[in-house]
Order: C-alpha cells, then structure tokens, then sequence
C-alpha cells in the first residue's frame, strides 16, 4: 500500500484528542488510511447491514462491544451514535479512542459540530498527490527546487497521469479508468444524490455533471450552467453544493484584498481528479487527451488540485485563491501568507518570457511583491528572469 501524507498528521492529533474524524470522496482511502495509522485499532463498517442494525438499535450496547481505540467507518450512517459518543468521552477523554470516517462530509461535519465541538480533530484525505503516488518526502508547498537543471524522471507520463487520475483503486489494484469511473458515477456519486437531496432525474444530473467537467478550471457562471442544463438558477446551486458535499468539485475564492472593485469576485470551479473529467468529458485514451481543446485546462485542473492536496493532507486549510481583474490580467494560483507566492499555470512543455507578463504585472500594481512562479508541463525545474521554473513532477 502507498503510504499517505496525513497519517502523521492524524498520529499527532490522536494524542491529543479523544475523537479524530476523517472525510473526504468515497474512494479516497479513508478506511486504508485509517487501518495503515492505527493498526492496533479494532475496526467495523456501518455500510455493513447487521453492523448497522446493532449501532441503530442498541447505541449503548454498540459502544460498549467497541470501546476504546476502535475506527468506526463510515460513521454517518448511524447519525444517533454522535450523542452517546460525546457522553463517553466526556466521562473518560481517554485521547485517541475513536477513529471515525465518513464520505458525506456534510453529515458528518454537521453532526461533530453540534455533538462533540473540542472533543473531536477533523481532517479530510482526498486521492493520492503526486508526491504519494511517487513514494518521495513531502515537500513544504512554499519552497522552490533552486537553480539548475532537474534531470531526475518523475516516472510517469503526465499525460498517462492526467487521463487515469489519483483515485487509489486504480492505482493500487490497476482497474482501468474507465471501468472505475463507470462505476464510481453510479455507485457511489449517484447513492449521495438520492440521500441527501432525493434528486429525482438523475438523467439531468449527469448532465450536469458533464456540463461542469466542461467548466473546471473556469469562473464559475451559474446562470450559464443552469441555462444550458435546462434547470433553474436555484437548482443548479443545489446540486453544485452537493458535488462540493461528495468531494468532487472545490472553488477557488479570488483575492481581493489591497485591491480596488476592478477585481473579479466570482470563484473558479476546479474538479479534485482530473481521471474523473477525462471520463466525464469522454475522453477515451491519451491520445484524445492530448489533442483536446480541453487540455490546457485538464492540466491547470491537476495543478491546482495538486497545490490544494498539499496543504490539506497535512491537515492544514489551504491559503490557495487566484486573482483576475475585469480586464482580463489574471494569476492562476495565490498562496495569501507572509512572503506570498503568485503563480501561472502552462501545459505546454517549452517555456516563453511571454508566460511571464501577467505575474510580472501583478508585482507591479501590488504594494507586497511576491514571489513568483510557473508551473509548467516540462520535466525541468529551474530560475529564470526572477521566475521559479517549476516542473509539473516537482508539484509539492
């Protein structure tokens, strides 16, 4: 098994709170995740029918069978346990005693927010990083390789990455992408629907779906959407909170601070796995990848998240936002700390000073320079011109 960047993360918290929660999409790795961390830890399945039968019909007697050090997986199924947990642990705050995950983040978060505030640490794990997948340490998302030529191979295809995606089962147990995906659309992200909306037309649904795939790595324009889904404004922000709910879809919020009104306000919509846009947008190999239209943004797609999954598999929130002005100058990703880094995201595998302009117009209008970098679809990571030259493979 692939080891996972916020197993240290969850080790440091499970000595400091009684309850850790983990979410994120189903199929992320969760429940292996939890197994490979806390191996001594008894575990049970509410997905499970009489598992989940007992935990409905005798709470008490459920917790008392698995007491201490036990990781309940998905959890949410059993909404009631929240309240008898939280008794529990505030008689006895033995540190580190459940381990709970769940795939409906909604639910869950809902229900540690009002049961067990203080007593539980929340993280959430999303599919493999590149840095995961390539089995290398962790690098600190604010550094830059220095100067000088990289030649070190990532050992993949970036291309062969960007149409299979990060999903673990396709990369632990080699299930082709499209197989996956066909059945991760009907198994699982449609189940979600019918649970926490009650979506009737599930036709309409994957429309939509597909409809936003188009959309990632764009400014998000709902009325556009619904419009050209043939639903209403009001429906189409349902069901784009949903896919934010199941783990399929994130905004990237614009920066605005120091700023004058000329600033776009409307996020950007990015997809976490670009595997699941290839198959959403029906591309069927690398080869159809390459010669999309779509490509450009596909790769900005697998950028962003990479930069997102950095921040939260260490089990930090991220400081990631873009900037845009109404006329157009716009910088792809922002990371709003002390010594901030502003940055532009290129497929292509050659770089051009003119990639450059906006970052270098940014730092002009903007009183606290920053530092700047391009993220690129090279296999060389280097300096030039005041930029940090990094190579897609060197993705923190």
């Amino acid at each position: 098994m692939i080891p996972r960047t916020l197993s240290a993360k969850l080790k440091k918290l499970a000595s400091k709170f009684p309850v850790l929660a983990v979410t994120g999409p189903r199929q992320s790795g969760k429940t292996v995740l939890a197994r490979m961390t806390f191996p001594g830890y008894s575990y049970v399945s509410l997905e499970n029918p009489e598992t989940r039968d007992f935990a409905l019909n005798d709470p008490k007697g459920f917790l008392g069978k698995y007491d201490k050090k036990v990781i309940i997986d998905e959890v949410q199924r059993v909404p009631g346990l929240f309240s008898y947990i939280q008794g529990i642990v505030d008689a006895d705050p033995f540190r580190g005693r459940y381990v709970l995950t769940g795939s409906q983040q909604f639910h869950l978060l809902n229900k540690i927010g009002q049961t067990l505030p203080g007593r539980c640490a929340y993280t959430r794990l999303l599919p493999f990083s590149l840095a995961e997948l390539q089995k290398r340490s962790f690098k600190d998302p604010f550094s830059f390789p220095g100067t000088g030529k990289n030649a070190k191979k990532s050992g993949f295809s970036l291309k062969n990455l960007l149409f299979t995606g990060m999903y673990p089962p396709i990369h632990d147990r080699k299930i082709a992408p499209g197989d996956f995906f066909s059945g991760y659309v009907a198994q699982y992200v449609e189940r979600d629907i019918r649970e926490i909306l009650n979506v009737g037309d599930l036709t309409a649904f994957g429309n939509f779906l597909r409809l936003c795939a188009g959309r990632s790595g764009q400014l998000l324009n709902l009325s556009s959407l619904a419009s050209d889904c043939g639903i209403s404004h009001t429906t189409a922000g349902r069901w784009l909170s949903l896919l934010e709910t199941c783990g399929i879809i994130f905004l990237l919020r614009p920066f605005y601070k120091n700023f004058s009104k000329r600033i776009v306000k409307s996020p950007k919509l990015y997809f976490y796995d670009t595997g699941l846009v290839c198959y959403l947008l029906r591309i069927r190999n690398t080869a159809d990848l390459a010669g999309h239209p779509l490509y450009g943004s596909v790769f900005e797609t697998f950028a962003v998240s990479e930069l997102y999954k950095s921040f939260v598999h260490r089990g930090e929130e991220s400081p990631l936002y873009f900037w845009r002005d109404k006329t157009g100058n716009e910088i792809d990703f922002l990371f709003d700390v002390k010594n901030a880094v502003a940055g532009e995201i290129k497929a292509g595998e050659t770089v051009s000073s003119v990639f450059f302009k906006n970052l270098l117009y940014f730092n002009r209008i903007n009183s606290d320079k920053a530092r700047l970098c391009l993220v690129y679809g090279g296999e060389e990571s280097y300096a030039r011109e005041g930029v940090n030259i990094l190579s897609w493979k060197d993705l923190p």
